[in-house]
């Protein structure tokens, strides 16, 4: 007996139970077909919510409202249609759930499986729970698009079970919100809310608002002072003006100075407060500091305003007390704003670094220090950056833009600055062009890559200076679909490959690749390639050079001194098998006639044989007279013919019997029809005819 039939057989016997009679199977039952040896056929299967059973080998069945009978009946049916044996097969009912929906005012709606006793309770669990501020009273359960509104209040108050009605599957519960809660849904705290005010509906209660922790309207009681209310309310906030607190009792408005009353301790400047009494502490205001002395800080400071300065105050003292300059401050263009209106840049980062060697200006009173906001890279506003210590960074770059410059940077530092070249870039031919006069410009071309490969020092970097472009091209794209970009790739940068080869087209190539890459880059030779007679033509030169290449050579010897060295501007060629009638002469070919399925010419070498050539041509026809193949080989003296049995050399394998082949040799297989037994049939068949006639003739 074997084990997956002993499994089934303790599944049946825990299952049993399970099935009753007027049981009729609904949407979220499992079920389980179970079929000895098919392992498809084993795990408990879900009915949908369409009411289907969907069986790994015959697809969808309806099921729902089905007995147990008929649901087996109808397996039996699908099944049989693919399997001959099912006397073993077994379907049951493993286990009996629903499917419930829970939507409205609850943590996790959705659609839950749930057993088939299940409650209302427990598909509210399923759910999450109830969320605050749901209508208990208002539930309702919806089947087959009719509503059924229930108390759900009244189960938790009693426990009654008779209050909550019925499931079955593919019912759904919905919650309401409770219409207090509004149209904005918040998150509230019966706590806070009684802390914020106890006496909301009261016309006696006191109000408190302005600038409290917890404003709200409080319960009057007679005892109660302007202090207890302020401390009701969480007392005042940072932002208080309490020199000015605004109280109006019984309709008489009265200023109350709560600093004066702190520092005296008098309670009768305490203001008296009756029922219905509002209470205002309004927002301290900043008052405007200006005199004669005054020095005025702004921007990117960390305490910008105005300062009272002395007769012996630096300019470094004043940005002292204002904190400094922040991280996003640009310090190398700070700007001194004077009384008379004069303007004075001073560089602070290359005051710090040592390397300006004028002092920090004099600070006069009236004066305003500006300190100035970091340009955004990013920051498409020309104002930004003056146009007079700019350079435009254009192309392939990270960040290609307008970037502040510094003739403390190289082009490296520039480059690094945009987040260096993309992927796609030439780095090989980077452009600058550096402005000479008002209406000259200098273009020098940058290779990069050699620059790093060589290890050269900065030096040897092109002159950039405010004002400058940097322009890096971007790198072709597939051949296949680059014809708009041939005219941004220079010529003298291109090689160009023909032919048969993956991808035939113009590519960029540099000195440093060989022939290997270039042929790579064009997805390589074709299988109707001939890799024998590969043409390099140089270009380079004064005159024109070919070079020929048999790459299958170099595949088998490994020797790159086969390759050819290839330079911009050169052309590969990459010929087609076959296609040679006009390239070789007849003297390197071998010509193959007569009864052969592709008859031709072929190239031949010397390690080939005469049955090689054959299987190449297509062999011989079914009419072909395979004992008399001649071969017609070219001597320098004289031709000669050869006869070949080629199924005598199936028979025997004689390799010594095969005739010598050479290039500008013929051979020909002639056809069954050119036998001298078959001219023999013919001519015998002739004979009998004329000898029936004459008896014909004869009997007449």
């Amino acid at each position: 007996m074997t084990r997956p039939f002993i499994m089934w057989s303790l599944l049946l016997l825990f299952a049993t139970p399970l099935l009753a009679e007027d049981y009729l199977i609904q949407a979220g039952d499992q079920i389980t077909v179970f079929l000895p040896g098919e392992a498809s056929l084993t795990d408990p299967i879900t009915v949908d919510r369409q009411g289907r059973l969907l069986l790994p080998e015959a697809g969808p069945i309806p099921v729902a409202g089905l007995s147990e009978a008929q649901l087996k009946q109808e397996v039996v049916d699908q099944l049989g249609q693919m399997f001959r044996d099912l006397d073993n097969l077994r379907v049951y009912l493993f286990k009996k759930q629903m499917l419930i929906r829970v939507q409205g005012y609850v943590q996790n709606p959705g659609e839950f499986t749930l057993p088939a006793d299940a409650t209302v309770q427990m598909a509210l669990h399923a759910a999450g729970g109830i969320r605050n501020g749901a209508q208990l009273n208002q539930l309702s359960r919806v089947r087959d698009q009719v509503s059924l509104l229930f108390d759900y209040k009244k189960y938790l108050d009693s426990g009654d079970l008779n209050h909550l009605p019925a499931l079955q599957s593919l019912d759904r519960l919905f919650v309401p919100a409770s219409p207090m809660t509004g149209n904005v849904e918040i998150e509230f705290d019966p706590a806070t809310i009684a802390d914020s005010g106890d006496a909301a509906a009261n016309r006696l209660a006191i109000k408190v608002f302005g600038e409290v922790n917890s404003p709200g309207s409080f319960s009057f009681r007679t005892s109660m002072s302007l202090v207890d209310l302020l401390m009701r309310a969480g007392g005042v906030t940072r932002y208080a003006s309490v020199e000015q607190i605004r109280v109006i009792s019984a309709g008489k408005p009265t200023l109350f100075n709560l600093t004066h009353y702190l520092d005296s301790g008098d309670e009768k400047l305490l203001p008296p407060i009756l029922a219905g009494a509002t209470v205002f502490v309004p927002q301290q205001e900043e008052q405007i500091k200006s005199g004669a002395n005054t020095v005025y800080v702004m921007g990117e400071v960390a305490h910008p305003g105005a300062f009272e300065g002395q007769g012996n105050a630096t300019f470094m003292d004043i940005l002292a007390n204002a904190g400094g300059p922040t991280r996003y401050a640009e310090s190398r263009q700070i700007r001194l704003i004077k009384a008379n209106g004069e303007v004075v840049k001073f560089d602070l980062a290359a005051y710090t670094e040592g390397t300006l060697e004028s002092q920090p200006p004099t600070i006069s009173p009236g004066d305003a220090i500006f300190v100035p906001e970091k340009s955004d890279m990013n920051e498409k506003s020309w104002l930004m950056v003056a146009p007079d210590r700019a350079v435009r960074v254009i192309g392939e770059v990270v960040r290609p833009g307008r970037i502040e410059w510094s003739n403390e940077m190289s082009l490296l530092d520039l480059l690094a600055h945009v987040g260096g070249p993309t992927s796609r870039a030439d780095t090989s031919s980077i452009e600058v062009v550096t402005p000479i006069t008002e209406n000259r410009s200098k273009t020098t071309l940058f290779d990069l890559d050699a620059f790093i490969k060589s290890g050269a020092s900065d030096l040897q970097l092109p002159e950039i200076r405010a004002g400058s472009t940097v322009r890096i091209h971007d790198l072709p794209r597939d051949p296949a679909n680059n014809k708009s970009q041939w005219v941004r790739q220079a010529s003298e940068k291109s090689i160009y490959v023909f032919g048969q080869v993956g991808a035939p087209g113009r590519y960029m190539f540099t000195n440093a690749m060989h022939f290997l890459d270039i042929l790579a880059a064009a997805d390589g030779p074709t299988g109707s390639a001939d890799i024998h007679n590969i043409r390099v033509t140089h270009r380079d030169g004064d005159q024109a050079q070919v070079s020929k290449l048999n790459l299958a050579l170099y595949f088998e010897t490994g020797d790159e001194q086969l390759l050819p060295n290839v330079r911009t501007g050169d052309t590969v060629y990459v010929p087609e098998k076959n296609r040679i009638w006009l390239d070789q002469p007849k003297e390197k070919m071998v010509r193959v006639l007569g009864a052969i399925n592709r008859p031709g010419r072929y190239r031949f070498d010397d390690s080939m044989t005469l049955l090689d050539l054959l299987a190449e041509a297509g062999g011989p026809t079914t009419n072909a007279y395979a004992q008399k193949i001649t071969v017609i080989n070219l001597s320098c003296c004289r031709d000669q013919a050869r006869s070949f049995d080629l199924l005598s050399f199936s028979r025997n394998a004689d390799f010594t019997a095969l005739p010598v082949l050479r290039a500008g040799d013929t051979v020909y297989v002639p056809d069954r029809r050119e036998s001298n037994i078959a001219k023999i049939r013919v001519g015998l068949r002739d004979v009998f005819e004329l000898f029936s006639l004459a008896t014909m003739m004869g009997q007449l």
